[in-house]
């Protein structure tokens, strides 16, 4: 029996009626790829596009999430538009195409369009803007971009900024892509360089204005000129006559009716109705398919299987539409997009009264998913998939659109009011299909609609509630019919109807009709606590805020006069057109031949073209094997059996891999420093998500079938989530930390005030866009073994696949090309599938290659820790801080990793700048049943620091001082020393003068002033302001991990190969390390190549992390090119200064010179003693301060940054243009883990429910600060700074400025809440998340939404 749920199981008889309606039709798929001609005899029924691309070795466009939700994958399909009757360049997800909706199509991926020697502008301008760090969703971004351009040369600023919202990215912060795409938008691609658009003074029309002198071009016949475009100096000119073309014989391609197949399943495409309509007639089950962006993603993750699939994107009768004289009909199967332009005609046509349905749809599409999923999406899809929190449906419910089924013996009309039956099912006929939908024009006067959403991120996301609301009112306003139609209350979209049958009969303008109305949606949606999706409270307090908001607006626009009305509720926030600003002169003092100038990412170009490799684009060894990992289901039981014979039999497969595999017993343990976990479950498992075996197959789709096949057996036991479930049952690791000074009980004594409270954060998921990936390749020899891994750390992956495969190290041989990010989660966690996948390539004696999908890699890889601490402050009347005492908790997970030395780092940063004289706090590793926690940027820096600032911000609430006085009056400095609680004497210190800087150069005080006055005149929308300072402390707290190895080679031709310990993830590591070589041996950083990384290159280096790695690994460098130089002296004094490398490397060789140097260096002066107390901890501590101002609506949760400034003294920056790029990532990523990102666990089985970008949002495009400017410190001497260049790290430390938004939005919640009169101090938790930011007030509305928990009641989901 094959795995999965099978649907459907088909008599054969019903087979054979679909063979003998389908007899006629085409077994062959024809379609263009990047302008030549493919014919497909044998296509696979099972492969999506991108595999089919990855697999003939397009492997520019990549896997980052397999459910169209990060864009990745994003390809363009050129088609003509059976809607829109033109040319169509539709960006569209790889990831869920099905091959057979290509065919008659033109497709096009990254390689199609330009390569390093000749890019694409596109491709071009984002590479040299430094758009591209890692590079993994480079290829996919640059497609979003090319389809922009393709429909539309010269588009506008906002559809530029709108055009990535199907596409994510971890690294960049967004800045550098937007600024790269707006250089293509008609405001700054028209016209003069010279305009401020294009970064100029302003051109002289701007500077005299409008009808001042004139353009100084303008000449006699100046009005024949064609505007020229205008082209950023150094970048290729934009020509949209030189695109591929659509090719000619598709125009006249003949779509005919397909299908192809093999005994598993077969593809169906019709191309007319009635062709539909009879294989739906003999074969009702059969599945149909628009976009495929439901079914994709239940047969990739919830294995179904449908053995019969008929594609109908390609039928043009349901993909019209009709203005009728009262209704709109449109097709099925009209795309969302087209779906838009019909809409925005249908407004123009029937008016702004009677067009009010569309633009309520307008308004839901907006928002709706991506542009990828918006080109291939439809509303029969949406309707027949019948999601609770489609955002579609409620439009189609409350507007009494009416739904066109046709199956082939009738057409019958369902009024969409009777539509869903109940969770995902609805009453069409099974031999039906959605022809169409007639949906009503609004009446000329008296009838009002509007649309309302919320979901966790504005972009790209889904619904947490959503709702259509319509009146209709007589001339004296009374209601004669209404719909409150809500998604995300119930199983199904569903209608208020207590508040509906309230509102019948009553007057509009009377404010009691409001409060009848919220009343009755009390007990239409009588949430309980523990409710299936959770966050009861805020559904039931969105089902009523969204009612509030549509009871004023529509009262203002019949009574606009009326004094009752609240405006102020009225509307939504919106955002402006984002920008940027970067101070490029920081480095000008200090700029040197190589060094200190901005320069792109040395593989940016490749990155962009697609032609940049890695570990999963290596082409397929012969015989290789692909692995798919079998994990516990359960969060803690015992293994009672685990039985893979029914996976063994299943086509394809080969083998199954499990801890009887290893060398020895022995060899199965791993763990640094402590080695505690197992490659593979034994006896028991401690985790949902910990590996038990891997399946090895022939493919990866056969492998993934497999591992579900694979039958275990469990007894459950009782498991521990939380950090206070930890506390209660005193489940820790074995590992305290302490660091005392002074005498904290004496000084609470003695201390005006002392107060205490409790700090809790949430954990963040990596959300590297390339997942954990490796392939090992068996070598025939003296069981030698070549791993690629994605990994941060070449030689601890050696060791263990030493360890697993019982061979000695120097048997191993681990390298690294590049990874698509890493931010920790790749320092131990790749060892985890390395070794697994060594144990099978060392058993079959085959390679084998294995790449996580997203929801496993999130599922085994660990996260950031959860913290909890509890603190106790003491404090003067003055407002000087006296004692801390804490307790501090994280979250290790089942293993320990390396969560012993994150919470040591947060108590060594839980002062973050602030002198504190009396000290004592207390680190502990809870030990729970969830995933294990691991190294993430920041690495419990961030932790500690959130605590300090938590503590701050309520203790100035609790003393009535303004918080940055506070903040001012406690900060390490002439006034109160240098020295920290750690006893290390910070030198260099300047967060003072930046802290004084950023309030300058932002103009803090004048904007805190407005944000004081916008909040006196806004009832619901409230404004906050903040500004946090950072310390970070840079060096490895292991001492033995502080050292660097590198090996530079100097041949004949002058070229120089550089190999260092140091891996490149995106943060331009390798561009930083060439600068270093280019620099030292005075040659151009063109002739210093480094290949990857290499543990047979560079022995024992450390894993690529704390910071440190420009520090160890340039150094490093340095010092073998000195001793180069040393050789090399002799010949510049006989050669002259002005001789090439060439020549010199040249004379040296003929003089047998040793032209291959070894380099190493280690930290000097560090040491620190826990306990004692003594030794230096850090090298040095890189510092910054921003400030943030945030917009909230406190009836809906949702919120903007409005602007960021931030300013870091980073020393003398090596690269500042790669230095911006890690600041502006660093922050927005920062931002997300304190606003956005909530990692979830079902309570239930204790699996994470937050496995994908489906329901984990990290920011997106439209989530940065809409004014975004950055700077470095400059104009100060950095005397004690004996680092590389005089930099400092950079990597982790602006990651914390990010909680400048959090404390921002904590400031416009206090003003929300005194709106009200609460005056309690806010205990805010991070995430800061829409749902705590509106739970957080206290409104009235908010009051009565409120859900208790009954007695024993938990909620639905747990965070850790």
């Amino acid at each position: 029996m094959a795995p999965g749920v099978v649907e459907p199981a088909v008599s054969s008889e019903k087979t054979r009626d679909l063979s003998s309606v389908t007899e006629s039709y085409d077994d062959t798929l024809r379609f263009y790829l990047n302008g030549t001609k493919v014919v497909l005899d044998t296509a696979d029924p099972e492969v999506t596009l991108l595999e089919y691309l990855r697999g003939i070795g397009l492997t520019g466009t990549k896997l980052g999430c397999a459910e169209g939700g990060c864009g990745a994958c994003t390809v363009v399909v050129s088609q003509y538009n059976p809607t829109t009757k033109q040319i169509y360049h539709a960006s569209v997800n790889a990831c869920l195409a099905p091959l057979v909706s290509v065919d008659g199509k033109h497709v096009i991926t990254v390689e199609g369009i330009g390569n390093v020697k000749r890019p694409h502008p596109a491709q071009e301008r984002i590479a040299k803007g430094n758009g591209s760090q890692c590079g993994f969703c480079t290829p996919g971004i640059v497609m979003s971009l090319y389809a922009l351009l393709r429909n539309d040369s010269t588009p506008s600023e906002h559809e530029v900024e709108e055009a990535f919202d199907g596409n994510l990215c971890r690294c960049t912060g967004y800045r550098p892509i937007l600024d790269a795409a707006q250089s293509f938008s008609a405001e700054k691609s028209s016209g003069c360089g010279m305009a401020k658009a294009n970064g100029g003074g302003g051109c002289c029309m701007e500077k005299n204005g409008a009808n001042g002198g004139g353009c100084c071009k303008s000449g006699a016949d100046g009005d024949d000129q064609p505007i020229k475009r205008f082209t950023p100096p150094g970048f290729i000119e934009y020509k949209p006559d030189t695109e591929l073309i659509f090719p000619p014989q598709l125009r006249k391609h003949e779509f005919k009716p397909l299908a192809f197949g093999n005994k598993r399943k077969r593809w169906y495409r019709p191309v007319t109705l009635q062709q539909l309509l009879e294989i739906k007639s003999v074969y009702p089950s059969a599945k149909i398919i628009g976009g495929s962006t439901e079914t994709q993603i239940e047969i990739k993750f919830k294995g179904m299987q449908y053995t019969a699939s008929v594609f109908v994107g390609d039928i043009e009768e349901l993909r019209q539409f009709k203005l009728h004289d009262d209704y709109l009909e449109i097709g099925g199967n009209v795309v969302l997009t087209d779906l838009e332009k019909i809409c925005r005609d249908a407004l123009k046509h029937y008016g702004p009264a009677r067009g009010q349905p569309f633009a309520t749809i307008l308004k839901q599409i907006k928002y709706f998913a991506g542009r990828q999923i918006r080109n291939v999406g439809t509303p029969a899809g949406n309707l027949a998939t019948a999601s609770p929190i489609s955002d579609l449906n409620p439009v189609f419910v409350a507007t009494n659109t009416t739904l066109v089924a046709k199956s082939l013996e009738k057409a019958t009309e369902i009024p969409m009011a009777e539509f869903f039956k109940g969770y995902r099912m609805t009453a069409l006929p099974p031999d039906a299909i959605i022809a169409s939908l007639r949906i009503p024009v609004s009446r000329e006067k008296g009838e009002y609609i509007r649309a309302f959403k919320q979901a966790k991120r504005k972009d790209d996301d889904i619904a947490i509630v959503n709702a259509a609301l319509r009146v209709k009112l007589n001339d004296e306003y009374i209601v004669e019919d209404s719909s409150l139609v809500y998604g995300g209350m119930a199983p199904t979209t569903i209608p208020a109807k207590k508040a509906q049958a309230y509102l019948e009969g009553k007057k509009w303008t009377d404010l009691a009709t409001l409060e009848g109305v919220m009343s009755a949606l009390e007990e239409d949606f009588d949430l309980r606590f523990g409710v299936p999706g959770g966050m009861a409270t805020y559904r039931k307090s969105l089902a009523m805020s969204f009612f509030y908001k549509f009871y004023h607006e529509i009262l203002a626009e019949i009574r606009a006069d009326q004094t009752d009305v609240d405006t102020q509720a009225i509307g939504e926030i919106e955002r402006e057109i984002s920008k940027g600003q970067k101070d490029h002169d920081a480095a000008r003092d200090y700029e040197q031949k190589t060094l200190g100038r901005e320069k792109s990412h040395v593989a940016a170009m490749q990155q962009c073209t697609g032609e940049a490799q890695y570990t999963d684009d290596i082409p397929v060894q012969k015989n290789e094997l692909y692995g798919c990992l079998v994990l516990s289901t359960k969060a803690h039981a015992k293994l009672i059996s685990v039985d893979p014979s029914g996976a063994l039999d299943l086509p394809g497969v080969v083998d199954y891999v499990d801890h009887r595999d290893l060398a020895t017993p022995e060899s199965n343990f791993w763990g640094a420093p402590a080695c505690d976990e197992t490659f593979f479950a034994v006896d028991e498992v401690f985790t949902a998500g910990q590996p038990i075996g891997m399946i090895l197959a022939d493919t990866a789709k056969h492998a993934e079938q497999a591992a579900r096949a694979v039958k275990i057996e469990y007894e459950d036991l009782p498991a521990i989530f939380t950090i206070e479930e930890a506390i209660e049952h005193e489940s820790f690791f074995n590992h305290f930390r302490y660091i005392k000074k002074g005498d904290a009980d004496k000084a609470f004594e003695e201390s005006d005030h002392v107060f205490s409270g409790i700090a809790r954060m949430g954990g963040q998921e990596h959300f590297y866009l390339e997942t954990q990936a490796c392939v090992a390749v068996p070598k025939p020899e003296f069981g030698q073994m070549e791993i690629f891994s994605s990994t941060q750390n070449p030689a601890e992956t050696q060791t263990y696949v030493a360890k697993v495969t019982g061979v000695a190290a120097n048997k191993v041989v681990t390298r690294v090309k590049r990874m698509g990010g890493g931010f920790g989660g790749k320092e131990t966690r790749s060892v985890q599938l390395a070794g697994i996948v060594a144990v099978a390539a060392n058993k079959t004696k085959r390679p084998v290659r294995c790449m996580l999908n997203r929801d496993e890699d999130i599922m085994t890889s660990g996260q950031r820790h959860p913290f909890l601490a509890r603190w106790k402050v003491g404090v003067n009347k003055d407002g000087k801080l006296q004692a801390l005492d804490a307790d501090v908790f994280c979250n290790g997970g089942w293993s320990q990793d390396l969560s012993g030395a994150v919470v040591e780092r947060s108590l060594s940063h839980i002062d973050n700048v602030y002198h504190i004289p009396n000290v004592h706090v207390r680190g502990r590793v809870a030990k729970t049943n969830t995933v294990s926690n691991t190294a993430f940027r920041g690495f419990g820096g961030p932790q500690g620091m959130f605590i300090n600032e938590t503590f701050m911000s309520e203790i100035a609430d609790h003393l009535g001082i303004p918080i940055e006085k506070f903040r001012e009056i406690n900060m390490y400095g002439s006034e109160n020393g240098v020295t920290t609680h750690f006893n290390q004497e910070m030198k260099d210190w300047y967060v003072p003068l930046m802290y004084k800087q950023v309030q300058e150069e932002s103009d803090y005080w004048r904007r805190k002033q407005e944000v004081e006055e916008f909040n006196k005149t806004h009832k619901w929308n409230k404004r906050g302001l903040a500004i946090i300072p950072t310390k970070f402390g840079i060096s490895f707290t292991a001492l033995f991990l502080n050292q660097a190895g590198a090996l530079v080679h100097i041949y004949h031709d002058g070229s120089v190969l550089v190999a260092h310990g140091g891996t490149e993830m995106g943060q331009g590591l390798h561009t930083k390390m060439t600068m270093i070589a280019a620099e030292a041996l005075q040659v151009p950083q063109e002739s210093v190549f480094i290949s990857e990384t290499a543990t047979n290159t560079v022995a024992n280096a450390s894993s690529t992390a704390a910071s440190a790695s420009s520090d160890l690994n340039g150094y490093a460098i340095w010092n073998a090119c000195e001793q180069l130089n040393e050789r090399l002296a002799p010949y510049r004094e006989k050669l002259g200064p002005d001789a090439s490398m060439k020549d010199l490397a040249t004379a040296a060789y003929f003089d047998r010179v040793n032209l291959s140097a070894q380099g190493f260096y280690k930290t000097p002066d560090i040491g620190y003693v826990w306990g004692a107390n003594t030794g230096q901890m850090f090298f040095y501590f890189t510092q910054g301060v921003a400030a943030a101002e945030v917009e909230i609506d406190t009836l809906t949760g949702d919120w903007t940054c409005r602007r960021a400034d931030i300013k870091m003294d980073i020393g003398r920056s090596i690269n500042p243009a790669i230095d911006y790029g890690q600041i502006e990532g660093a922050f927005v990523q920062g931002q997300g883990l304190f606003t956005t990102e909530e990692s979830l666990w079902f309570r239930g089985n204790g699996q994470v429910a937050t496995r994908g970008p489906g329901n984990y949002k990290i920011p997106g495009f439209r989530d940065i600060p809409q004014d975004f400017r950055v700077t470095l410190l400059k104009g100060v001497e950095w005397e004690n700074l004996r680092t590389i260049q005089r930099s400092r790290g950079i990597g982790e430390p602006p990651l914390f400025m990010g909680s400048a938004v959090f404390f921002a939005i904590r400031d416009a919640l206090k003003a929300a809440r005194a709106e009200f009169g609460e005056t309690e101090v806010l205990k805010l938790q991070s995430p800061a998340t829409p749902e705590r930011i509106r739970i957080s007030c206290a409104d009235p509305i908010l009051k009565r939404a409120w859900v208790e928990p009954r007695e024993g009641e938990k909620s639905f989901f747990v965070a850790i």
